[in-house]
């Protein structure tokens, strides 16, 4: 029965494939690629190579770990056009710096089916990996470091996706250049277990649907995630930690999930949603933003339960003239600001809660009436709303808050934002 197992897999292994090893010196990779076949593996030597590559057919080039190679600022340093091709092991250098032609450490074209771009480092590039219509690609396991030569919007991107359906984005450190992962015109990609710092946006969708982005960290950056002009997206078990903007921003995002994802101490809004329907937002914790989350434009439909704000200046901006609700089947969100009680101890408040109220409303469309918040008028009318629920102008309500929040461990990340 063992030998019945054994034959198949001795057949399906490339019986021709070889092992060359490639000096260092001028043209040493192209004058190997010339004489080797389908499966073969480039095994680079120590040292630095100066030298663009292309490869055009199966074959793994692997650095070992301790080769450097070096377009010296000219194109595309590694160009991919055949399937099946792997670079590993590799640092890469000195791509040129023209955004037309989307320069880059390693580009893989659309014939680029099914490659692997594993344990590299990439640094300085004006674009770390460009996944340029390759479909089913991996990058995995890279450390990507941009350039600080020019303006940030001036920068490339760690890793930009353009209609590649299938690419995953797994377990890479991305640093300074524009945005970590920029996906344009594309759908059913997977960016997990990233970390991002030093950088515009940490993931940027544009026009990309069933995909999902998980388990990534972005610290210190921009804004984290944003999704945009697209759908049916999962967002789900991020964290964003000192991100300036946004911690999570959906601008003309629907049906889409943004699930267990920890956001704390952005200066702006942990959470902006702009003319963004029927998503779900479930276990989210939001804490320390200038704002919890802000609603605009006319989102609507959106599921909002089971989230935590804890200690937002202001928990929510949600301008309405109608009552919207945020508890779903008898469970409702936590309030850090909300003096509840719980007579009969089921871990919900006895009393909806309301964020917002007439005078929130005042400070949002003119700031400077803020110069009145401790006059004896204004406590007045807050008292009488909060005595009076009638009073209130709507928008939204609680009516089953949460007396402890829901816990999301993140202890393994202390000190990453130091």
């Amino acid at each position: 029965m063992r030998l019945l197992w054994v034959i198949p897999l001795f057949l399906a292994a490339p019986l021709w494939a070889a092992e060359w090893d490639v000096p260092v010196r001028p043209g040493a990779i192209a004058d190997t690629l010339a004489r080797a076949t389908e499966g073969d593996v480039l095994r680079l030597q120590p040292g630095h190579y100066r030298e663009t590559v292309e490869l055009a057919f199966p074959v793994t080039l692997d650095g070992g770990g301790t080769a450097i190679l070096d377009g010296q600022g000219t194109g595309s340093v590694v160009t991919v056009t055949g399937a099946d091709v792997t670079v590993t092991g590799l640092t890469i250098i000195g791509s040129g710096s023209s955004h037309e032609e989307i320069d880059s450490g390693i580009k893989l074209t659309k014939g680029a089916t099914r490659a692997r771009v594993q344990d590299n480092i990439l640094e300085g590039n004006l674009y770390g990996i460009d996944i340029h219509g390759a479909r089913d690609a991996v990058v995995a396991d890279n450390t990507i470091i941009g350039r600080t030569d020019r303006r940030m919007n001036d920068r490339g991107n760690g890793v930009y996706v353009w209609n590649a359906p299938g690419a995953i984005v797994d377990g890479n450190d991305m640093r300074l250049g524009r945005d970590g992962i920029f996906v344009n015109s594309s759908k059913k990609n997977i960016f997990r277990n990233n970390t991002f710092r030093d950088l515009r946006f940490a993931v940027h969708y544009m026009y990309a649907n069933q995909s999902e982005v998980t388990g990534n960290v972005s610290i210190g950056n921009d804004l984290g995630y944003a999704v945009m002009f697209s759908k049916r997206v999962k967002v789900a078990n991020n964290v964003s930690i000192g991100d300036r903007e946004h911690g999570v921003m959906m601008n003309y995002a629907n049906y889409s999930e943004i699930t267990g994802n920890y956001v704390r101490g952005t200066e702006q809004k942990c959470a902006f949603l702009y003319n963004s329907n029927k998503n779900t937002f479930v276990g989210n914790h939001f804490e320390g933003c200038g704002i919890g989350i802000h609603f605009t434009a006319g989102s609507d439909g959106n599921r909002i339960l089971g989230n935590a704000f804890v200690g937002n200046r202001t928990q929510v901006k949600y301008v309405s003239t109608r009552w919207v609700e945020w508890s779903e089947d008898g469970q409702g969100n936590y309030w850090s600001d909300f003096a509840a009680y719980d007579l009969n101890g089921d871990g919900i408040a006895d009393m909806p809660y309301r964020p917002n109220d007439s005078v929130d409303h005042v400070l949002w469309t003119q700031p400077a009436a803020k110069l009145l918040l401790g006059s004896p008028a204004v406590q007045l009318v807050r008292w009488s709303q909060s005595a009076f629920p009638a009073l209130l102008p709507g928008g939204v309500i609680d009516s089953h808050p949460l007396m402890q929040p829901h816990d999301i461990d993140v202890t393994s990340l202390e000190g990453l934002n130091d």
